[in-house]
């Protein structure tokens, strides 16, 4: 099979030609694509790069009470500021002056203009809303925003809340807010962000961390009692709102994974994937009922079941062709029927057709597809759907499960993947 050195996969630190890239952010749920088509603003993976021009910037003056001041503060289109009211007769303004070390990112529901990657509610299976959107979305329109320095080591950290149109984040009554010791601001989203940093970073080697909530100002608290509680959890001092390479962000709705310039570096290519979808169809895998020869189809048709379509037993692992079996001849009819027995072994179980995970950068390592996530039938290597089934990722308001990254079904099954057997050729 081929290697990270035969594909000329880089190794190296990222490039330094052409501009900076801080590192990428992908929607979880999404093979290579969103399920609609990437348009504009809203796609399945966003890069963040240097700008031309910074566009940070940083806490500055608090207006304790509702001061002239104050109050030009929040008018002032051209002034970036925070308010949070206490009451109705109070609200603490606090203003934001121009940072020329570092750049902002601002992630959301909303598409205004401050907007820098439109995210909406991902539907598990890889579905798109009708119109892109969901009437019932737990997506803030103004989610988060991201600050990376412009100098190295290009560090990247999150915050809840994002500037609207007139450079305002609002806090209303019922927000989580509270004042800091020193005196300063600080709340919490109505439905949080939350972020999971891995152990041991993206890697073969990495094991889950904990769920936090981040801030509006980037402090890092354990979880809510529930997602939209006003009582904050515990300030969780030695941790910070830095993302690393791996990390997850939760909008509830919506689960991104991100990705350092150097993580990507080292991480398969779309050509690479295509080389070993080839590999594997150049084994002419066989189908033992109907001796007909397998093959994956081309990631252009990643969703379109083919008459060469690998399917599998996905309690045992035996790979097929499509074929009729106990009077179901048609693919149709086996979504009314769950579980099929396995000509091979007579183990029962579910009975899908094989996709190959086409998103490089849920990718933990360069390796062949061998194994499938169970139930929906993804595919990727064995250390990727190992990596992805021990993670927990947060689901509604208030549960956790794993998921499989290309589609954001929940998976099943003792492990949540099974190691597929495919029949060779007979000579």
């Amino acid at each position: 099979m081929f290697s990270l050195g035969q594909e000329n996969i880089s190794t190296s630190p990222a490039s330094t030609k052409g501009p900076v890239k801080y590192g990428e952010l992908i929607v979880l749920g999404c093979n290579g694509s969103l399920p609609s088509g990437d348009k504009g603003r809203r796609k399945s993976r966003f890069a963040l790069c240097r700008r031309n021009k910074a566009n940070g910037v940083k806490a500055s003056t608090v207006h304790p009470s509702c001061t002239p001041q104050a109050a030009k503060a929040v008018s002032n289109k051209e002034q970036h500021s925070i308010s949070y009211t206490l009451s109705r007769a109070q609200t603490v303004v606090v203003e934001y002056t121009h940072d020329g070390l570092t750049d902002m990112f601002q992630i959301g529901r909303s598409t205004e203009t401050p907007i820098d990657f439109v995210v909406t509610d991902t539907l598990p299976g890889g579905h798109a809303h009708a119109d892109g959107q969901t009437a019932q979305s737990t997506i803030s329109r103004f989610a988060c925003r991201v600050i990376c320095q412009r100098n190295p080591p290009y560090a990247a950290r999150i915050y809840a809340a994002g500037f609207d149109s007139s450079k305002n984040i609002f806090l209303g009554e019922k927000a989580a807010k509270w004042r800091t010791q020193d005196g300063q601001m600080d709340g919490l989203t109505t439905n949080g962000v939350l972020v999971m940093r891995p152990r041991h970073g993206f890697s073969q080697g990495s094991t889950p961390g904990l769920w936090r909530e981040m801030s509006v100002c980037g402090n890092v608290f354990t979880l809510r009692e529930t997602r939209s509680s006003q009582q904050r959890g515990k300030m969780v001092d030695p941790e910070s709102n830095e993302l690393v390479d791996g990390s997850l962000v939760d909008l509830c709705g919506a689960t991104l994974l991100w990705r350092t310039a150097e993580g990507l570096a080292h991480t398969p290519t779309v050509k690479h994937l295509e080389a070993l979808r080839q590999e594997l169809n150049a084994g002419r895998p066989q189908c033992p009922v109907g001796f007909n020869t397998l093959a994956f189809p081309s990631m252009r048709r990643r969703d379109v079941v083919d008459e060469r379509q690998p399917w599998a037993y996905l309690r045992c692992g035996h790979v097929h062709g499509y074929h009729g079996w106990g009077g179901r001849r048609h693919p149709e009819a086996e979504a009314e029927c769950p579980e099929r027995e396995c000509p091979m072994c007579r183990t029962r179980g579910p009975y899908k057709p094989l996709w190959l995970g086409c998103e490089a950068g849920f990718c933990v390592d360069a390796e062949p597809p061998s194994h499938a996530f169970v139930p929906c039938g993804h595919v990727g290597s064995e250390k990727t759907t190992a990596f992805w089934s021990r993670i927990p990722l947060p689901h509604s308001t208030h549960t956790f499960h794993a998921a499989c990254p290309f589609c954001i079904e929940p998976l099943g099954g003792e492990s949540g993947c099974i190691r597929l057997i495919f029949q060779s050729p007979l000579d």
